[in-house]
């Protein structure tokens, strides 16, 4: 076999300009495209770097205002600060490093510190508009996929600020759709951690008087903690907190407005701070996970400078905000025990109550893991990859583990997957359902407790072996189950790796419609028969279950046309309230619920 040399000569060496860059390397600058179904999608990111603008102008003290409209794809974002310097408009939005935001005298607590933000939601969209008002005056350019198309200047009595309208490239982003939810859902964030400013969206007002305490009752809803929030607000730090009766730990945390999902530094400083507070109030040495086990809590700094681990400031990465934060929250904390001893005494015996709690279980631990020793060293039904969440390789993002139904899929999966990146974990059936069931039932049920070892996180969720905890069952009663029950599991005992958006649901085609010509996956009814009518003698095949997809097909959709749903949760209260009705107790109530929204097929 003659294999053709291609030269590597000056012709090969190509510059692009920045704006050409971001198209041909979006994910470098924003992070994941999507379709828009997940709050970290692409366009999402685009919206948030153009309102972090607006948001630096009212933190900076100019602005109390922020318009947000949407008109299908069309987006508007009107603020009412200083304006951006009419002679370097078009620079700002069009120039690579360019702004104002590397001058700590104008800008010191911005999220957007590389210049880069504004001139990626130029690159990315089909159309880009900016117009500026300062004192009478204004400059206004139009872009299409960065390049610039129109400019104007003139008189205009307008109030001060800067108007920013862009309409995300398909040519990028492909079909995508707005969620007004999630564009409400980040409005309100803002609304949280901007005390006095009133954004706008669409006619909808988002406003907050008490910050984090409010994001804190919002995400609780109906379910209260269990002592009142204790908040403390000052200059550069905000935190809020309770605990409630559930497990595990769950945080918000933010870096200059910027919601940072992953935690990081801060957050970690933030936790800490509150064990250490305890324990000097309490006079006594309380274990972290004793403390902090139900929590339920928000944090927020003011960092000039911050260092974050990606270009999309999910994980803050400062190593200096330690000290600082620790102490301010350790003092804060004590100040409101002494100030509050009815909550004092409440949260010292929900800590008292998980201590005994957790040396309750220490005898059911023990015991399970001599189970699990002496059946197997290796994690039973467990197939591993190589490549894991934390590794220092490119590939550690795609790191994922597949739980999936029985022998049967788990074989297909296997011989399917990337064995790189892919673990596969069998279960041997229907998983227990966990709703109201203690911590105790991880340890005493052999399937929860491997998968709970699987994943490496019994001791902290930090520790996740992989990226991406995938629910991977079959398409019928039985798979829907298996599911919910998994689904159950993690949001019982591990709500704070769904939050973190770690876990998602795999989605195989349902058909394959094909002839002698063709072959078409169709993953609902209307597919399919959209593929019937359009091939000729077409034959229709039904897969009832993951096994009966063949490794060789089930490879394309373990890889690149792989679809996964992003497990998302919009409050705590919410989650509560699903899990009690579709797998609690009441049993005559979800059946008349199933019996009234039964759609049946009467064609």
């Amino acid at each position: 076999m003659v294999q053709t040399r291609i030269a590597y000569d000056e012709n090969a060496i190509k510059t692009l300009d920045p704006l050409a860059h971001i198209r041909l390397r979006t994910g470098m600058y924003i992070g994941r495209l999507g379709d828009g179904s997940n709050p970290d999608d692409g366009i999402y990111v685009l919206l948030k770097e153009v309102v972090d603008n607006a948001i630096d102008e009212f933190i900076m003290g100019e602005g109390k205002r922020i318009d947000v409209r949407r008109d299908g794809d069309r987006v508007e974002v009107r603020d009412y600060g200083r304006g951006i310097p009419l002679g370097k408009v078009v620079d700002c939005v069009s120039k690579m490093h360019t702004g104002g935001k590397y001058n700590d005298d104008v800008f010191q607590f911005s999220v957007g510190l590389n210049g880069v933000g504004t001139k990626a939601v130029n690159a990315l969209s089909s159309r880009f508009e900016v117009c500026s008002w300062r004192d009478g005056r204004y400059k206004r350019a139009a872009f299409a996929r960065g390049k610039k198309v129109e400019e104007k200047s003139g008189r205009e009595r307008q109030k001060n600020g800067t108007y920013v309208a862009f309409v995300p490239d398909e040519e990028i982003f492909g079909a995508y759709r707005w969620e007004e939810e999630l564009i409400e859902h980040r409005l309100r964030y803002y609304a949280f951690l901007n005390t006095g400013l009133v954004l706008t969206y669409n006619g909808k007002r988002f406003t907050s008087k008490e910050g984090l305490k409010d994001l804190l009752r919002e995400e609780l809803g109906d379910e209260s903690g269990i002592y009142p929030i204790v908040h403390h607000r000052e200059d550069r730090l905000e935190f809020a907190f309770t605990h409630t009766n559930n497990y595990g730990e769950t945080y918000f945390s933010f870096v200059n407005g910027q919601h940072t999902s992953d935690g990081g530094t801060h957050q970690s400083a933030f936790r800490e701070g509150i064990l250490k507070g305890i324990n000097e109030f309490a006079k006594k040495t309380f274990a972290g996970s004793d403390v902090r086990d139900g929590i339920i809590g928000a944090v927020a700094v003011k960092l000039q400078d911050p260092v974050f681990e990606s270009q999309t400031k999910n994980k803050l990465g400062s190593t200096d905000v330690r000290g600082w934060i620790v102490q301010a929250v350790k003092d804060a904390v004590q100040v409101w025990l002494h100030k509050e001893p009815e909550t004092a005494k409440t949260l010292i015996e929900k800590i008292e109550a998980n201590e005994r709690l957790r040396k309750e279980l220490q005898a059911v631990k023990k015991e399970a893991k001599a189970r699990a020793k002496k059946t197997a060293i290796r994690i039973p039904k467990l197939i591993d990859c190589k490549i894991h969440r934390g590794d220092k390789n490119p590939r550690a993002a795609e790191s994922s583990i597949f739980l999936t139904e029985g022998d049967s899929a788990g074989g297909s999966m296997v011989q399917a997957r990337d064995v790189d990146t892919q673990a596969i974990f069998a279960l041997r059936g229907k998983p227990l359902n966990c709703h109201g069931q203690k911590r105790d039932a991880i340890y005493k049920n052999e399937e929860l407790y491997n998968i709970m070892r699987a994943l490496d996180v019994e001791d902290d969720v930090d520790n996740l072996r992989y990226n991406k905890v995938v629910i991977a069952t079959d398409a019928d009663v039985d798979g829907m189950h298996i599911r919910n029950l998994l689904l159950t599991y993690f949001l019982r005992y591990f709500e704070e790796l769904v939050a973190r958006g770690h876990v998602y649901l795999f989605e195989t085609p349902l058909f394959r419609v094909r002839n002698k010509k063709e072959t078409r996956y169709c993953y609902n009814e209307a597919e399919r028969d959209r593929a019937i009518e359009e091939l000729s003698q077409p034959e229709v095949t039904r897969f009832k279950g993951l096994g009966e997809i063949s490794p060789k097909e089930l490879k394309r959709f373990m890889t690149g046309d792989m679809r996964l749903i992003n497990v998302r949760m919009h409050s705590v209260s919410e989650v509560s309230k699903a899990l009690e009705f579709y797998m609690g107790k009441n049993t005559p109530e979800r059946k008349a619920f199933i019996v009234d929204n039964l759609v049946t097929d009467v064609a």
